[in-house]
């Protein structure tokens, strides 16, 4: 799935370390994949949050901002960056704390020096893209 990343975004990505750049943009292809197969979701708004290249579902308000990144402080790490104030970090630490990294109820941090564990993202994302449908749906006693 190719999209034309905008002009500010890339400018984001190109700041980053190779290593850093190569992960997040292969994070950035699987976040538009679990959207594009979703007809839930709709269409991502891909933009800049805090600096940061984010994904915000604002065509149907399905789900919670994604934002990706890199940290100076963490070189060895790329990250996901959740709303604070929603479950979704909690989400992700009950089907795949073994598996990812989860720091607070922020972020989930991914080693450079290991492969991303595709599957596990994926379902994050799904999580967080869908999180408003969700907590609808919980509420409801549906899920």
């Amino acid at each position: 799935m190719s999209r034309t990343i905008p002009k500010d975004v890339q400018q984001v990505f190109d700041s980053y370390p190779a290593g850093a750049r190569k992960n997040l943009l292969k994070i950035r292809q699987l976040i538009f994949k679990c959207a594009a197969a979703d007809d839930t979701i709709g269409e991502l708004t891909e933009t800049l949050k805090w600096g940061e290249p984010a994904y915000l579902t604002e065509e149907t308000g399905s789900g919670s901002t994604i934002r990706l990144g890199f940290k100076d402080k963490e070189p060895d790490t790329v990250a996901m960056y959740f709303n604070c104030q929603t479950t979704i970090v909690k989400d992700i630490q009950q089907r795949h704390g073994e598996t990812i990294k989860c720091v607070n109820n922020r972020a989930l941090l991914l080693p450079l020096d290991q492969p991303l564990p595709q599957q596990a993202i994926s379902d994050c994302i799904k999580i967080s893209l869908k999180y408003h449908i969700n907590k609808k749906a919980r509420a409801a006693g549906l899920l």
